[in-house]
């Protein structure tokens, strides 16, 4: 069994309704799922803000890729359109694979399709705040704990301009 963290992130159409619609193609997995979060856009400021959230998901038979290739069907279904142009610009729902890990061991890999953990996520206050609210002891390999990733100089200064977007469980979404 593999178990990962995904972030879920939207700021075209509605934002809550796209990453909902991801947590409901994640429903059988999901094991966890934090609060949604506004957050400036990173790395394009020419857009609307995102609302961002973070899930623990766990896969009996799925692999690191297969959590990519999951990622990417749950984008095309979010109606997701890659710009080359612009490689952070906007988007209807974008999720990506952060850390994932086979039994009790992180998986590490660099390769073209696939770095884990996630190669900026350590730098990312929109991924750790949400992370840190439903997996604290996280460790993100060859980065540190989510605790101390959060008190570096490169994501402090970020994590005020985090605001809570509420509650993204509903009716058909718990904790499981």
């Amino acid at each position: 069994m593999t178990r990962a963290v995904l972030a879920l992130g939207s700021n075209l159409g509605d934002q809550e309704a796209n990453l909902r619609k991801a947590l409901d193609g994640l429903a059988e997995h999901l094991v966890k799922v934090s609060g949604s979060y506004w957050t400036p856009p990173w790395g394009d400021p020419d857009q609307p803000e995102y609302l961002n959230a973070v899930v623990l998901v766990d896969g009996d038979e799925i692999s690191a890729d297969g959590w990519l290739e999951l990622a990417h069907e749950l984008e095309e279904a979010g109606g997701r359109v890659r710009d080359p142009e612009r490689q952070f610009g906007p988007r209807t729902l974008d999720v990506d694979v952060i850390a994932v890990w086979d039994g009790n061991e992180q998986i590490v890999q660099n390769n073209p399709d696939l770095t884990l953990p996630h190669a900026r996520a350590h730098l990312r206050a929109f991924v750790l705040v949400p992370l840190s609210e439903i997996a604290p002891d996280v460790v993100l390999a060859g980065h540190g704990s989510i605790a101390e990733l959060l008190k570096t100089e490169a994501v402090s200064a970020d994590v005020p301009t985090v605001r809570s977007g509420g509650s993204l469980e509903g009716p058909t979404l718990t904790d499981q």
